[in-house]
């Protein structure tokens, strides 16, 4: 597996990571603990050493998940979870208090059986906390040695200037994909600016890039997909025309249409990282064998013209869910 640095940090990953909420949270195919534990030493083995979870997932299930995978093996791998986010009343609510924080990382180290964290993001913006005060209590953990970078996750650029003034942010987490290009306008240039890695989540729009979905595709109501209007049955199948381009492209490549997905995000810039997530071996490998696929520049000239013609239809998130991003 290739690897990359996160920005100008001097964090050095695997050029393609794993998202690992989907492997018991989210979604509806979850994993036992053993299975879960089996694909991530799995990844490991073939190179994957950057991976990423948060206290929410589960919660706390996924960090525990994690930690018992690696803790024979923790010096071979980066580990990123994330803070801000607790439940409250059955509902997920923000809070980046510094109290918070500090009661977060000392849960997220016993469940990862490790005594530091290589990433650590706020998950969502707090808009009660000012991201001073919260870039502020980082500095804190960072000079204890708990953690030993910290990034923000689906922040708005204004938000990140003010953090990275107090203490330098190493990573910016967002989702961004062939269906969700909307990075490209603030966020990549602001990241570009400052020398901030960018890892993209849902790399392959929550499974729909891979071409297993079609337009009948149904979704349990443990499966996040099933709230999300971009996963209607209408507009599955307005949204199809991505997947036949992916199609065309990987044919000519002789790759598959996630393959040519991961390979043109890891073709934006050389310090983008995107985190898909998988709970089967096969996608596993499917995955990491993008990192050998080459777009060149006319190659992807011909993409985004084409993107450039498509409407992507539906929301990608519900409007709650979407207010809580991009402050």
């Amino acid at each position: 597996m290739k690897q990359r640095f996160l920005g100008k940090s001097g964090l050095q990953v695997s050029a393609i990571g794993f998202g690992c909420m989907g492997l018991d949270y989210a979604y509806s195919n979850t994993l036992t603990k053993p299975e879960g534990i089996a694909l991530l030493r799995a990844a490991l083995d073939r190179g994957v050493t950057f991976f990423d979870t948060a206290e929410i997932y589960g919660p706390f299930t996924n960090e525990e998940l994690v930690g018992e995978a690696f803790a024979q093996c923790r010096d071979q791998v980066v580990i990123a979870t994330k803070f801000g986010i607790r439940r409250v009343d059955g509902k997920q609510v923000q809070d980046s208090k510094p109290a918070s924080i500090r009661q977060s990382i000392e849960g997220s180290l016993k469940r990862l059986k490790t005594d530091y964290v290589d990433l650590y993001y706020q998950h969502r913006v707090d808009p009660q906390t000012a991201i001073e005060e919260v870039a502020g209590a980082i500095q804190v953990l960072i000079k204890e040695g708990k953690i030993r970078h910290w990034g923000l996750s689906e922040a708005g650029v204004k938000t990140i200037r003010r953090a990275h003034a107090v203490q330098p942010v190493t990573a910016v987490e967002s989702e961004y994909s062939l269906w969700w290009r909307r990075p490209e306008a603030e966020l990549i240039p602001t990241l570009e600016e400052l020398g901030i890695g960018f890892v993209p989540f849902s790399p392959m729009g929550k499974g729909f890039l891979t071409g297993a979905l079609g337009k009948d595709a149904k979704f349990e109501k443990n499966d996040f997909r099933s709230i999300v209007p971009r996963f209607t049955s209408e507009n599955l199948q307005a949204n199809q025309v991505l997947v036949d381009l992916l199609g065309q492209v990987a044919k000519r490549k002789q790759a598959t249409p996630a393959q040519i997905a991961l390979a043109w995000i890891l073709a934006q810039k050389t310090w983008v990282v995107p985190i898909p997530g998988t709970t089967k071996l096969h996608r596993l490998e499917e995955n990491n064998g993008a990192a050998a696929v080459v777009l060149t520049a006319a190659e992807l000239a011909g993409i985004n013209s084409v993107l450039e013609k498509i409407k992507v239809a539906g929301d990608r998130y519900p409007e709650e869910l979407e207010k809580r991003t991009g402050l």
